[in-house]
């Protein structure tokens, strides 16, 4: 049977069909509930269930633990209503009016730009656009009803075509099609957008700088971002401080490098590339060792900025502890988008392979 629940503080009430979880029910009927890789692996949607029983599924111990359960707290993106529910959960306004759409498209272009990453170039229908925020993902569908997610890379002003940054993955079936099969004119089909992987405003804009952190093709949505925010710049008096460090093994994987430097013309941004095991042949002469530790080298304090990182589950929650711990970032400054498999729902792959980035 389908039944209620209210979202607390906003009172605005939803209903949850048979076997639905909590986001589910909400990205159905509109309600923007923040969520990241949708299979209980990263916490992002984490809220309270103040009211009501459920059924908590399949997650990472991590990303609930038995102790927060005790406390009255769920994952939505698995937990499904047993009863009537009252929740508690910050609700977003940026994405309210955005219609969330299945729709075909066609591959327009597909370029090599690293030995293992493909930058794919999606056309949609003449009559069709797709509004997003920048940071946020679709997922492609697959012909056995599975998903493969990957984040739009380019900015939603330019919207003509879709980008996608693909990384070849072992063993991944929609990769091995990416990049031994796929060729321009081939059809295919996504839902989006998804994802509450964007862009905050500040709560004093001029005191706030911003650092992105990222990880191989974490740079996708962070690309999206940071181009969205220079066309604004004129528009918006957008001058807030802003700092890209981007983590990689070798030179060749960070494929676009010279277009991330290329943006320092904006005296508000600064490129900081990191390499984790350069190649003698690299001939490296920058950063080296975790992307995460290169931040904590440079800032002996982040109180009054903002995080955004995007990658492998281990660099996103290293950053986290680290920041919060050490250089006494607020929990609440931290956002995230972790390339994290799928481990609940064997119907979604979270980004393979654009978003496992080792």
């Amino acid at each position: 049977m389908s039944h209620q629940i209210i979202i607390q503080p906003s009172g605005r009430m939803l209903t949850a069909e048979p076997g639905e979880t909590i986001l589910e029910a909400a990205l159905r009927e509109g309600v923007a509930l923040p969520y990241g890789c949708r299979n209980g692996s990263c916490g992002v949607c984490k809220g309270k269930i103040i009211q009501g029983k459920v059924d908590y599924g399949h997650h990472s111990d991590e990303a609930l633990t038995m102790d927060e359960k005790k406390s009255g707290n769920a994952l939505f993106c698995c937990a499904v209503p047993l009863s009537d529910l009252i929740i508690e959960c910050h609700e977003i306004d940026a994405t309210k009016g955005i219609q969330i759409k299945t729709l075909p498209c066609r591959v327009q272009k597909l370029d090599l730009v690293a030995p293992d990453v493909m930058v794919i170039s999606l056309k949609l229908p003449a009559n069709q656009r797709l509004q997003f925020l920048a940071g946020q993902y679709i997922d492609i569908l697959l012909k056995d009803g599975k998903r493969r997610s990957f984040s739009l890379a380019n900015p939603p002003h330019d919207d003509e075509l879709l980008q996608l940054h693909a990384r070849n993955y072992p063993g991944g079936v929609f990769t091995e099609y990416v990049f031994n099969h796929m060729k321009t004119k081939d059809i295919l089909r996504f839902t989006g957008p998804l994802g509450s992987f964007f862009l905050r405003e500040a709560p004093d804009d001029k005191a706030t700088s911003i650092i992105f952190l990222a990880s191989g093709t974490g740079f996708a949505p962070i690309k999206s971002i940071l181009e969205h925010v220079f066309y604004q710049e004129n528009k918006r008096n957008h001058k807030r401080k802003m700092f890209l460090y981007w983590g990689a093994r070798t030179k060749a994987d960070l494929y676009l490098a010279d277009l991330a430097d290329s943006w320092q013309q904006h005296e508000n941004f600064s490129f900081v590339p990191v390499l984790s095991e350069p190649l003698p042949t690299d001939n490296w002469n920058g950063r080296t060792g975790l992307v995460h530790e290169a931040v904590l080298q440079d800032f002996e304090t982040l109180e009054k900025h903002q995080v955004y990182a995007c990658g492998v589950p281990a660099m996103v929650k290293a950053a986290y502890h680290d920041f919060t711990s050490y250089r006494n970032l607020p929990k609440d400054a931290f956002f995230s988008d972790v390339f994290t498999p799928s481990t609940s729902n064997p119907s979604v792959i979270q980004n393979e392979p654009s978003k496992n980035t080792t």
